[in-house]
């Protein structure tokens, strides 16, 4: 054999050993995005009356030293517990309603429930708007009158309804409620509550289907 010979031989030995090793290699696996793995399906808002969908909350708490306007009209960010006095939507509820809503909070922190408030008290401003945007999504009238109340009858701008979150939330005021003397009031709305002080005593009265079948509605 020529060393040129040699020289071809040894080349096609090592080429071959190269594509075997290639061919054994175990395969390799692009990492997954963080979107497909449990971790990115946290954080998910939980839904929102109507209007009041998640998002950030542009203003600061009373007293921040920051713009507080849309605080001051009424808006919560997610996550506030009855007890929080920083907020506007709370202080300016119905002190009854308020201290029996704490009350129910403690009461269902020891089963192990979270009351969240949702939105309390809203400025005239605020709910005007709240009902502009009904009115845009449900096309007016009727349709819009079931999740939205005008200025002029909104237990909300009296500081006379909450709307409550948090996971078994709803759910542990539906079955305990009564005994703080707060009601569901519209079948619809879940999360709309109210201050009956005879409830602890006589129980809830029967809903309304929605807010258009409410007579306060109708002044």
């Amino acid at each position: 054999m020529t060393v040129v010979g040699a020289a071809i031989a040894v080349v096609g030995v090592l080429s071959s050993c190269s594509s075997k090793e290639a061919s054994t290699a175990p395969p390799s696996f692009a990492k997954p995005p963080a979107s497909a793995s449990p971790e990115g399906a946290r954080g998910v808002a939980p839904p929102h009356p109507p209007g009041e969908g998640p998002g950030p909350l542009r203003d600061s708490p009373t007293g921040s030293g920051r713009a507080s306007s849309g605080v001051a009209d009424g808006r919560l960010p997610d996550g506030v517990e009855p007890f929080d006095d920083r907020y506007p939507a709370l202080t300016r509820l119905d002190p009854a309603l308020l201290g029996a809503l704490r009350e129910a909070a403690r009461a269902a922190g020891r089963d192990h429930v979270t009351i969240h408030v949702n939105s309390g008290w809203r400025s005239s401003a605020y709910q005007r708007r709240l009902l502009d945007e009904a009115d845009s999504t449900y096309g007016g009238g009727d349709d819009a009158a079931r999740w939205v109340a005008g200025v002029g009858t909104s237990p909300h701008v009296s500081g006379d309804a909450v709307d409550v979150g948090g996971a078994g939330a709803t759910t542990w005021l539906s079955e305990h409620g009564a005994a703080y003397g707060l009601c569901q009031v519209y079948a619809n709305e879940p999360w709309h509550y109210e201050l009956r002080p005879h409830a602890s005593s006589r129980g809830c009265p029967a809903m309304y289907l929605d807010p258009t079948h409410d007579p306060r509605m109708q002044q």
